[in-house]
Order: C-alpha cells, then structure tokens, then sequence
C-alpha cells in the first residue's frame, strides 16, 4: 500500500451524522434485502491457491486455507495474488481485531503499484482502526493513474457497519469491470463507483492484496490516536477467498461476472435501493459532498 493523505475533516453536515451514527450503533438495523447474493455464484479458493506471502512472512500463518495476519511493534504484514487481472469479481471474509486498535489498517485492495510506482491505480477496502468506544470504518476508495501518489487525490467514501466485524467473518467484495466499479458488504451493494472518463477511471492490470500495518499518522480521527503496542499483536483473519476475472494475459473475449439476477453489467432496481438505504444510513463521508476538497481534481462529482 502507498502512504495515504491525512484524513479530511468532515463538514458540519457529515459530521453530525457521524456523531448520530455513532450514538445509535448499538440499535444497527440490517439493511433491506437486496434480493441477489452474488457471491453464490463462486467457489471460494484458499490462500495458497490464489495468492502469496508478499512482506513479512513471519507475520503471517496459515490453518487450512485460512489466513491470519498481524501487525506487532516490529512489522506487519501483506499478501498478494499469484496473477493480475483486467477485471473481475474479488472477495474474502475477513474478521477483524477487537478492543483498542486506533492508527492500524486492515486491508483488501486491488493495485498496480509494482508495476507503477509513481503512477498506480489502486481500488481500496480498508478498514480504519479505532479506540473502543467507536465503530470501526470502512472506507472505499479508488486512484487513477498516480492519483495515489505525490499530490494525492483520493476518492474516498467511508462507512460504518450494521454489525461489529470483530464477532466474525463477514465477506467484502469489489466488482472491477469496464463500466463500473462496485463494492460489496455480505452481498448488499454499498457503493458504485461508474466510468464516466478514460481519465477518471482504472484501466490497467491489477493485483490483489491484502494487508495490516501501522497508519498512525492520518488513519484514525486524522492521526490523533495512535498505534499502541501494549495492545499488540493486532490481528487480521481472512477465509473463502474469491478471485473471478480475467488474467491479464488471458483471452480478450474475457469477461468480468455479472453481480445482478439479470445477468448484465450494473445492479437491479432492488439492488438499487439497497444501496441507497446503506448510504442514508451508514455512510459517514463522500469525497464529492466535502467542501474543503478541490472538484476541478474530481469531475466525476
């Protein structure tokens, strides 16, 4: 993973409803169906079948296919697929770490940084370590051909749960495909992210990745909690592994898979609705809602 920016603050308006999301987390009322579970669609691999050890492999075990990562005072640790891709669906359960766990990321993303450096595309979802009296937040986010890297332009929307993600595995999922991007939470669509440009949108092969480390200083409350080791090992586990899609060097009649009962690309009209409701609910910051951003850098707002 590149360093990332320091966090934004939100406007009166977000953060509001941040501070009544936060209030009511202990009332999460699961969102409406959406009527499809795509993921059923996929056998799950396990880790050695789809993916390696990328940095510290003493950090790192593994228990019938499922992987356990952690991050302790002298490293964390990171994964990564066995191939790129050009599109597809991609997912794993993951089940995070309880208690005080402020400055840590817990990662699964997709990326061309190797190949790129200076000039990656990225698509993004973290998992931003908090202190105990708050949710943890998920933030999605995608980069564009360096928009990751130097004068970082970041695209992100950040939400918070309907059910606490240390208890167990829940499985998260990013659909790439050439018109559209679309992140998933145990099947229910909470963000789609569409090709409006050429220059807005990621088109070069990527790799999956996964990974915990130490982003004190901008991944909680904008660096004001830190990493604390007397809270160490902070632990990530992942399981049911998914990797649908097309190799980079596969044939180009490739297609990504559909996540919608029709069959075709783009989500049904209950699907739809499902997202909105998770975003009336549960989302705590848009990128392109946050007055203090330029939006010349992101006209897809």
């Amino acid at each position: 993973m590149p360093y990332q920016p320091s966090l934004i603050f939100m406007d009166p308006v977000l953060s509001v409803l941040s501070f009544f999301l936060i209030i009511s987390s202990s009332k999460a009322q699961n969102p409406p169906s959406p009527g499809y579970n795509p993921s059923s669609n996929f056998n799950p691999i396990i880790f050695n079948q789809g993916f390696r050890n990328l940095w510290g492999p003493k950090h790192q075990s593994l228990d019938q296919g499922s992987l356990t990562i952690w991050l302790d005072s002298s490293s964390g640790s990171g994964f990564k697929s066995l191939q790129p891709y050009r599109s597809g669906y991609f997912s794993s359960a993951v089940k995070l770490h309880p208690g005080y766990t402020a400055g840590v990321i817990t990662s699964f993303y997709l990326s061309n940084n190797e190949d790129h450096p200076g000039n990656h595309d990225e698509i993004d979802i973290e998992f931003l370590g908090t202190t105990p009296d708050k949710p943890y937040t998920l933030q999605t986010n995608v980069y564009i051909r360096g928009s990751g890297d130097g004068n970082i332009i970041g695209r992100e929307m950040k939400f918070h749960l309907w059910f606490d993600p240390t208890q167990d595995f829940h499985n998260y999922a990013i659909l790439w495909d050439p018109s559209e991007i679309i992140f998933f939470v145990d099947d229910v669509p909470i963000r789609r992210y569409p090709r409006k440009s050429d220059a807005t949108f990621p088109v070069r092969p990527m790799w999956v990745y996964g990974s915990i480390w130490d982003a004190s200083s901008w991944a909680t409350d904008d660096g004001k909690y830190k990493a604390d080791y007397k809270y160490q090992p902070f632990i990530g586990r992942y399981k049911n592994f998914i990797l649908n899609g097309c190799i980079s060097d596969g044939p180009t009649s490739c297609r990504a898979p559909s996540v919608s009962p029709s069959g075709t690309s783009g989500l049904s009209g209950q699907q739809s609705s499902t997202m909105a409701w998770v975003q009336s609910n549960y989302l705590v910051y848009d990128y392109c809602h946050d007055p203090k951003r330029d939006h010349t850098l992101t006209p897809e707002c």
